[in-house]
C-alpha cells in the first residue's frame, strides 16, 4: 500500500495573495482536497483537473475529519483545508479529536500548514491594535455554553486585554454581540477604540472605525471580526495603536 499523507492546509483570510507558498505546495501535492464547499469554490483556480474535490456542508466538521483520515490511511495524499489559520477555530482541532480515537499503528502522516488568521489580517489593515497582550473570543455558543463565553469576556475585560471577537453575530444569534458590548462597557471607557472588519482582504472588504459605546451590533454579521482596544489603545489618523507597554517609550 502506498504511504498516505494528510496536510491540514490554512487558506488565509480570503485573497489568494495571503496563501503561503507552503500551503500552495501542499495543495498541489494532494490528489484529494476536502473542505467546506465555499472554501473549495474559492480555491478552484488553484486546483488541477485531475485533483478530486470533496465538499462538505457547515456542521459536518467531524465527518470531514474522519473522511480525510480514512483516505490518508488508505494511502492517498489528502489536503484538508480551512480559511484563516486551520488551528484557529479551524479544522485542526476536529481532526485531532478524531485522531485521538485511532490506534497509533493506523494513523497516517500529518502535517499542519500554518496560515494568516483573519485576526492578523484585520490587525494589519488597522495598523497596530495587537501591540500588547491580546486574546480571541468566539461569540458562537453552538459548541460553547454562553455562560462560559460571558466569563471569558469579563475576565478579558478585567485583565485589560485587547479583544478580538470571532463569530460576532448571525441571523439566529442576534443578541450575543450586544450583550458582549454591555459586559465590556462595565469595565472599559465608552471611548475605547473599536473596529469592525468585514470580509478582510476580499473584494467586498469593509472597515468601520468607531468606539465601544458607538458600536451598532445590528450592522455586524458572521463575515465580520470585531477588534476592541485596551485602556492604552487609541486612534491615530485612522490607525489603531496599542502601545507595546504601559509606560510611554522615551519617558
Amino acid at each position: 500500500m502506498a504511504e498516505g499523507m494528510l496536510w491540514l492546509v490554512s487558506l488565509g483570510p480570503g485573497d489568494a495573495a495571503h496563501l503561503t507558498p507552503m500551503a500552495l505546495q501542499a495543495l498541489r501535492q494532494a490528489e484529494l482536497v476536502i473542505g467546506y464547499a465555499a472554501y473549495l469554490t474559492a480555491i478552484e483556480p488553484l486546483l488541477a483537473p485531475h485533483q478530486q474535490r470533496q465538499p462538505f456542508a457547515l456542521g459536518e466538521e467531524l465527518m470531514r475529519a474522519e473522511v480525510a483520515l480514512r483516505a490518508a490511511a488508505a494511502g492517498r495524499r489528502v489536503a484538508l483545508v480551512s480559511s484563516g489559520d486551520i488551528g484557529v477555530y479551524g479544522m485542526a482541532a476536529p481532526l485531532l479529536q478524531c485522531l485521538e480515537r485511532w490506534p497509533r499503528a493506523q494513523r497516517p502522516a500529518i502535517e499542519v500548514v500554518p496560515g494568516v488568521s483573519a485576526v492578523l489580517a484585520a490587525a494589519a489593515r488597522l495598523g497596530a491594535p495587537l501591540g500588547h497582550d491580546w486574546c480571541c473570543i468566539s461569540l458562537s455558543d453552538l459548541l460553547t455554553p454562553w455562560p462560559l463565553i460571558e466569563r471569558r469576556l469579563r475576565a478579558a475585560a478585567a485583565a485589560d486585554f485587547v479583544i478580538a471577537l470571532f463569530n460576532p453575530r448571525s441571523q439566529t444569534r442576534t443578541r450575543h454581540l450586544a450583550t458582549a458590548q454591555r459586559i465590556l462597557l462595565e469595565q472599559r471607557p465608552p471611548a475605547t477604540p473599536l473596529a469592525v472588519v468585514r470580509a478582510v482582504t476580499r473584494p467586498d472588504e469593509q472597515i468601520e472605525r468607531t468606539t465601544l459605546a458607538e458600536l451598532q451590533p445590528e450592522r455586524v454579521d458572521m463575515l465580520s471580526l470585531v477588534l476592541i482596544g485596551n485602556s492604552q489603545s487609541r486612534w491615530l489618523e485612522g490607525w489603531m495603536l496599542t502601545p507595546r507597554g504601559y509606560r510611554e517609550e522615551g519617558g
